[in-house]
């Protein structure tokens, strides 16, 4: 999976995020003592999801290097991440990968793709 995710372009990363975080009921985070890390992109502050383990992990590069992956299955995202993001004014930053961002969502515009 960590392999088809680094070799796809964005549309097919975006897809294979999806399919992962669909079969699997769940996303990933980085944690560290302070909660889900954050990334800020061009315009907006976001929370970065993946698909897997691996993939989370590989963006734990020298800065996030003290976090840890945690799983959020879909059900739990969406009862109480979604509405909490949206009151924080955060987006979901799609499955980024070193040097690049992901697809930057609302919540709800996240929700509307893994449901």
């Amino acid at each position: 999976m960590l392999n088809e995710l680094i070799s796809a372009n964005s549309e097919q990363r975006n897809q294979l995020f999806v399919t992962h975080a669909r079969e699997h009921n769940q996303v990933w985070i980085l944690t560290d003592d302070d909660g889900a890390v954050m990334l800020t992109t061009d315009d907006e502050d976001c929370i970065p999801v993946w698909p897997s383990q691996e993939a989370a992990d590989l963006w734990r590069n020298a800065e996030w290097q003290h976090c840890e992956a945690k799983p959020i299955s879909l059900p739990d995202w969406f009862s109480r991440w979604t509405t909490g993001m949206q009151q924080d004014e955060l987006c979901v930053a799609l499955c980024p990968l070193p040097g690049e961002d992901g697809l930057v969502l609302s919540p709800d515009e996240f929700e509307q793709l893994l449901q």
